[in-house]
């Protein structure tokens, strides 16, 4: 900022441009935002034309800005999906827990009427069937065979099995899945215990704080979204020493925290240090638990439990992993996932390869805003190879809702000539029916533009962003 205006004369600065709104108010959170998104990929302010590249006195004024900062908010949420980390059946997590010492309801697990035998020895009061699938809102959904409800509870032990085989084999459809569902493989049948109060406590790494945060709220069972927004009081946050870990007292404070009452309060603290010791050990980005409940009859219970954690650590967690379920993933993500490419699939029919991130969820942005439908998320990262670029392409085309694709990429690591290369070499190995609209900027562009247009390849070029997004769209208008 200050290089720019030592350029300037500092008169010519308008008292409201955007940067003027950054050096004299910069813990606005808008103007904090903005900077952190020009640091972390330039092209996402570029692509919105705030500025030129090589002007830097021609600003856009800030009553200009915030008619596109509501979209800018979007992307930063949608930030959120574009990480693909390893998740388990709630099943799978409980074994983990049980294997720390964590409290637990006694469980089975089944996948049809040959595991029978498997309740022989499994006597409780109440049982608990639960459909096991990557997805919340079980309870709610449906099942595509008409079976409505993927949790049910009963006392008589002769309906668990017809139960069971109501729900493996269909694909249970909630809030969270595709709309055709996920199809169900197994079920989880607990001991239902009497709960008299819910509390809410997860452990997370955040970047905030660089390193683990728990958050807990004595108001679980339910959103804890909601709870944040409604009454913020009732959540509670604790940075965590990565290097000296959870301590007894703070363990302890979160547990009165949490209203838990006499003895209780011990309980709950060892629970919650067992909790953290799980999460790193087994390197965690993400240990949830809702509820954590106290019981009726004294105890505190892990009822429902996520896990997430680090893709990082798959060479020291290899027993964890090999849990993963693909079944539940879309098989477009597990392709993209072995040549190192972030894909996650969506609704739309315009195909995206971008490079980073930040600029990924730009160009899906700036399709929207011009009446498009991005049908994917794909970021091809700053070392592709041209053989990546192909494995893409393919990718792309196996979504039968693709009509046009959009390659937009911002050559700073990478070598624009890669990406043409690859372009070209893809779009002739697979015989690309759908049409292509290409927008390159950066390192060894005049180059990459030369292969384009010389390869004899039907493929629409495009200055910026903007235009890109408008080809896109208009070619299957």
């Amino acid at each position: 900022v200050m290089t720019a205006q030592k350029r300037q004369n500092k008169n010519s600065i308008g008292k409201h441009s955007w940067f003027w709104c950054v050096r004299e108010s910069c813990l606005d959170r808008l103007s904090c935002f903005l900077l952190r998104c020009l640091f972390l990929q330039s092209e996402l302010l570029i692509s919105l034309q705030f500025f030129p590249v090589s002007n830097f006195h021609t600003m856009t004024s800030l009553a200009q800005l915030s008619r596109v900062y509501p979209r800018l908010l979007a992307v930063r949420k949608a930030a959120v999906v574009a990480s693909r980390q390893l998740n388990l059946l709630e099943y799978q997590s409980k074994k983990l827990l049980e294997q720390s010492g964590v409290a637990i309801q006694a469980f089975r697990v089944l996948e049809g009427r040959k595991d029978e035998d498997v309740l022989k020895d499994f006597n409780v009061n109440e049982y608990v069937v639960k459909a096991q699938i990557l997805a919340g809102g079980r309870g709610k959904g449906h099942f595509d065979n008409g079976f409505k409800g993927g949790v049910h509870i009963t006392k008589d032990r002769s309906k668990v099995i017809p139960l069971v085989e109501k729900m493996v084999g269909a694909k249970l459809i909630t809030k969270q899945t595709p709309k055709d569902g996920i199809l169900v493989k197994s079920v989880m049948v607990a001991d239902s215990i009497n709960i008299v109060r819910e509390t809410y406590l997860s452990i997370v790494m955040d970047r905030e704080h660089n390193g683990p945060v728990l958050i807990a709220s004595p108001a679980g069972g339910m959103d804890i979204e909601a709870v944040a927004e409604e009454t913020p009081e009732k959540i509670k946050t604790v940075p965590i020493s990565i290097l000296a870990g959870i301590s007894r007292a703070q363990a302890e404070d979160v547990a009165r925290f949490l209203e838990f009452k006499g003895p209780l309060v011990q309980t709950a603290a060892t629970e919650i240090e067992k909790l953290y010791s799980l999460f790193q050990k087994v390197d965690c980005t993400q240990i949830e638990i809702n509820p954590l409940a106290e019981t009726d009859d004294g105890r505190v219970i892990s009822v429902d439990a996520k896990l997430n954690f680090d893709d990082n650590a798959e060479f020291r967690q290899k027993d964890i992993f090999a849990m993963e379920v693909h079944e539940d993933t879309d098989p477009k993500e597990i392709e993209a996932s072995k040549y190192n490419l972030n894909y996650i699939a969506m609704e739309g029919n315009i195909g995206c390869l971008v490079n980073g991130a930040g600029l990924a969820m730009a160009t899906m942005d700036i399709i929207k805003l011009n009446g498009g439908a991005p049908a994917n998320f794909l970021d091809v990262g700053g070392n592709v190879k041209e053989d990546q670029v192909l494995k893409a392409f393919q990718i792309l085309t196996s979504d039968q809702n693709v009509k046009a694709i959009l390659v937009n990429v911002f050559g700073g690591i990478v070598n624009c000539a890669t990406i043409a290369n690859g372009i070209v070499n893809a779009t002739k190995v697979i015989g690309l029916r759908v049409p292509l609209v290409v927008r390159l900027e950066g390192t060894n562009v005049n180059a990459a533009k030369k292969i384009l247009q010389e390869s004899g390849l039907e493929i629409e070029s495009a200055q910026d962003l903007d235009e890109a997004a408008k080809k896109a769209v208009k070619a299957i208008s």
